[in-house]
């Protein structure tokens, strides 16, 4: 048993404590590369963060001009509603008129047919009797 090396319960101990420290060291060098990479995520999730922010404002202002823009369109379509319903309002009105004036023209065109009828019969009866 040449190969054969007795070690001491005191080699042991500190041989455990070596490798408990070796073990420690690599996680404490593990924990630093991780911190390490976290800093340097987090710098980029903040510029993401950023950025979409921007995105939400502009879309936000893009809707509320969209918004603006569909009710000046409204408006301006409800106004153009409003100036045809006045302008047909108004041809109806005048087409009335025209109406009534030509029925009164009418109505004396024939008043004056019958008054001159009336005048021929009492002027024929005027002579026929004398």
């Amino acid at each position: 048993m040449a190969g054969f090396k007795e070690t001491k319960f005191d080699d042991r101990l500190a041989t455990q404590q070596k490798a408990r420290a070796a073990m420690l060291e690599k996680a404490r060098a593990r924990a630093e590369a991780a911190m390490k990479k976290l800093e340097e995520t987090a710098g980029e999730r903040q510029a993401l963060a950023a950025a979409r922010e921007e995105r939400a404002r502009r879309k936000a202002a893009e809707k509320r001009e969209a918004a603006q823009r569909a009710e000046a369109e409204r408006l301006a379509a409800e106004q153009a509603a409003r100036a045809a319903e006045e302008e047909a309002k108004a041809a109806v009105a005048r087409k009335k008129e025209d109406e009534l004036k030509s029925m009164a023209r009418l109505l004396e065109e024939q008043k004056a047919a019958r008054d001159a009828r009336y005048a021929a019969r009492k002027e024929r009866l005027k002579k026929g009797k004398r």
